[in-house]
């Protein structure tokens, strides 16, 4: 969602690339709630590091625990920063399909909105609220 919305939203100014520990497939609740806020996440793919091919990256911004736990260190100047979000699929794991769930994911689709309508700002000024921001590696 977040890359979705870093293109939606911030399209010239960011170049946003997503990535994770491992890849899950883009999951469908995620793409529908997003298309609801006109978003179309629908061709986005679930990658890893590795499918990047080692692009140069300024900033790597963590939103779950899993990924800020088993984060890499980058060589050079790039910054790798933490700003959490709950985790729809494994809040709503218990639901059976429908609107209570699909309102978890609104909840965490509108938060991940907000957090992105401050870059890149937020990582040049370190206004991140309760964010951990770490730098990691050196060149």
């Amino acid at each position: 969602m977040a890359e979705g919305w870093a293109r939606h939203l911030k399209a010239g100014v960011v170049m946003p690339f997503s990535a994770g520990i491992e890849k899950h497939g883009m999951n469908p609740h995620s793409v529908q709630v997003m298309g609801e806020a006109g978003v179309d996440i629908s061709r986005q793919i679930s990658k890893t590091l590795d499918d990047l091919g080692g692009i140069p990256l300024d900033y790597v911004v963590t939103v779950c625990g899993h990924a800020n736990e088993h984060c890499p260190v980058f060589p050079g100047t790039t910054k790798v920063v933490h700003v959490g979000f709950e985790d729809p699929p494994k809040l709503t794991a218990h639901l059976p399909d429908g609107e209570e769930k699909l309102a978890v994911y609104r909840r965490v689709r509108d938060e991940i909105r907000r957090f992105v309508e401050t870059l890149p700002e937020s990582l040049n000024n370190g206004a991140l609220g309760t964010a951990r921001q770490t730098k990691r590696g050196a060149r």
